[in-house]
């Protein structure tokens, strides 16, 4: 094998490595971003589910709005357990 030769493989073995290696840190990127976003997702909907069963509960019994704030806090201290047990789950997996 000619020096030329030999350099062009090698060229060609370090240009596969290269993409195997851009292509893992998009996924990465991607899994990363999936996971923040599921975080505040359910942050989200935790207090608002809470904020809404607090809305429907101050029209049932008529005491507006003390349940609202109730079940707004509740859901907020709801939404923040899930968040950290996502992310020490998530934690845990990397």
């Amino acid at each position: 094998m000619t020096i030329p030769e030999d350099f062009k493989t090698r060229l060609k073995i370090a240009k596969k490595k290269l993409k195997k290696q851009i292509n893992s840190d998009d996924v990465k990127k991607g899994s990363f971003m999936g996971g923040a976003f599921k975080i505040g997702t359910e942050l989200v909907a935790a207090v608002a589910v809470g904020t809404i069963i607090g809305f429907i509960l101050d029209s049932w019994f008529d005491t507006k709005p003390w349940l609202i704030i109730i079940f707004f806090f509740l859901g907020t201290a709801a939404g923040i357990l899930n968040v950290i047990r996502t992310a020490n789950r998530m934690q845990k997996e990397e």
